[in-house]
């Protein structure tokens, strides 16, 4: 009974609060609703009513009315064992809503176009389509003639072009094989010289995050890239680069490498994606 009349007090103390200029623009039962959601989590993805009473300090009683309307709302359902719940299909279709309305290249490309003017060099981010990477965004120094001149929707090989390598670099390995004996079926011949800089330029992505194609895509380009993986799962790639005689092997690896790196992170953090974590190579004990 005493449980019952702390309940029917809150829409009174909202009331007082609003007369006082506390929080009059917020709805106290829709954060109750929240807060009780937002105790879920992936250490704690199943809890009870009494779980759900003591992390948000609402009392029981309100709790079990919470607990029931977002029951009938989809935002929760009931899990196996008894008075225990989970986040619902509704906190799904949400979230994909959300996801779905993140723009990748509006979020890289501030940051690709910084680059861009202050190193001198052509800055792409692209995904796969088929055989080949497909350019979503393009950013040139607008100072520098220079830079190659790929624009959004132009293609790059995924074998031989560092945008290729780092997204190979990132799949899992069994879809990355099966893409990979795609290709060499797809390729004949000539894949017996083109496997041995893929090979070792994936092995390298791993490795240090970051992966090279020295003239191997135009013979007179060098670039350098590194792979994210977006919240979705989808693979794509950042790169930087220009004229071999400009953007040397060493001024990839310690100038463009680490900047594509931060832009990266950057980009992942914005959308809710990832940047895969590299896995140096041990290495061996003496003797």
């Amino acid at each position: 009974m005493s449980t019952e009349k702390n309940d029917t007090s809150f829409p009174q103390a909202e009331q007082q609060a609003d007369a006082r200029g506390e929080r009059s623009d917020t709805v106290s039962a829709l954060e109750r609703g929240i807060s009780v959601l937002r105790c879920f989590s992936e250490d704690r993805p199943v809890l009870g009513h009494a779980d759900l009473a003591r992390m948000t300090g609402i009392p029981r009683a309100t709790v079990n009315r919470l607990v029931a309307t977002l029951l009938s709302l989809g935002m929760l359902k009931p899990a196996q064992a008894a008075d225990r719940f989970m986040l619902g299909p509704g906190v799904v279709s949400l979230s994909r809503v959300f996801l779905g309305s993140l723009d990748v290249r509006a979020a890289a490309r501030p940051s690709m176009q910084a680059m861009a003017e202050e190193v001198g060099a052509s800055v792409y981010l692209a995904v796969r389509d088929g055989m080949e990477m497909v350019l979503i965004e393009a950013c040139r120094p607008r100072s520098s003639m220079l830079s190659a001149r790929l624009d959004v929707g132009s293609r790059a090989p995924l074998a031989n072009s560092a945008l290729g390598r780092a997204y190979l670099s990132a799949l899992p390995e069994a879809q990355r094989n099966q893409l990979i004996d795609s290709m060499r079926l797809l390729r004949g011949p000539e894949w017996d010289s083109i496997a041995p800089g893929m090979n070792r330029a994936i092995g390298e992505s791993k490795r240090l995050g970051y992966c090279l194609s020295l003239g191997e895509f135009h013979r007179e380009i060098n670039s350098v890239s590194v792979p994210l993986i977006g919240p979705d799962g989808e693979v794509m790639a950042l790169n930087g680069g220009g004229a071999a005689f400009v953007f040397t092997e060493e001024r990839l690896r310690n100038e463009l490498a680490p900047r594509l790196h931060d832009i990266a992170l950057s980009i992942a953090r914005d959308i809710g994606g990832h940047v895969p974590t590299p896995t140096p190579t041990p290495t061996p004990s003496p003797g």
